[in-house]
């Protein structure tokens, strides 16, 4: 297993954790498995305390596994965690997204941004809404609720900063990553298919938060 994201309580407080806990670790096997049905590593948390002492003396340097896709392994960053409100791209009733579509048109040529760069994100994020590259696919709990989305791991993060789309031409901003190869040290390096992302949904209706994933790309 290798480690992908780690958040404590106190960097994202609209995030709910489960009592006693405030870490969440999210680690996966970085190998395809085909078995789940979406040829996709297989996420697992952990809901943690960060008071609880560690079991073994900390690493430096987290170690590699001896197989992996690399596609799937992190490069080691941080993360700089931003509060925005997003709407749906995908999860939209069927005339609504027609609607939303036709607007967004018009909204591109009149200045350049349109509904989708700039009410919805497809960035690794917590909370929200999946930022699907195929139809929605929300998974059902076994005791019947539709479960939330919990957080999403993007391969959009790979092109390095993500910055608001309006402030992407900022002189000095970092975003031109191509131009700038010593910025990409901001970036996770997993490109996870052709462009991908993995979704971890929770059920918070049961006393164990069960969680599952989904993948597209």
């Amino acid at each position: 297993m290798v480690p992908v994201l780690q958040l404590f309580a106190r960097d994202v407080p609209a995030m709910a954790f489960p009592s006693g806990a405030d870490v969440l670790q999210v680690l996966w096997c970085p190998l395809l498995h085909s078995e789940h049905d979406q040829h996709s590593p297989v996420p697992v948390l952990r809901w943690r305390s960060a008071a609880d002492p560690a079991d073994r003396p900390l690493l430096d340097t987290a170690p590699r596994p001896y197989e992996f896709d690399d596609q799937y392994v992190p490069r080691p960053c941080v993360i700089h965690p931003t509060e925005t409100v997003e709407y749906p791209n995908w999860d939209m009733p069927e005339g609504l997204s027609e609607r939303v579509g036709k607007w967004s048109e018009e909204m591109e040529e009149s200045c350049g941004i349109s509904y989708y760069d700039a009410f919805t994100t497809q960035q690794t994020k917590i909370g929200g809404y999946p930022g699907w590259t195929q139809p929605p696919n929300w998974p059902h709990c076994t005791c019947g609720s539709r479960m939330e989305h919990l957080l999403t791991i993007s391969a959009s993060e790979s092109c390095g900063r993500w910055l608001p789309v309006e402030e992407r031409a900022r002189p000095g901003c970092g975003w031109e990553i191509p131009d700038k190869p010593e910025l990409q040290h901001d970036s996770h390096e997993m490109i996870m298919g052709d462009g991908g992302g993995i979704y971890v949904f929770v059920c918070r209706t049961c006393p164990t938060w069960p969680t599952v994933h989904r993948y597209d790309c």
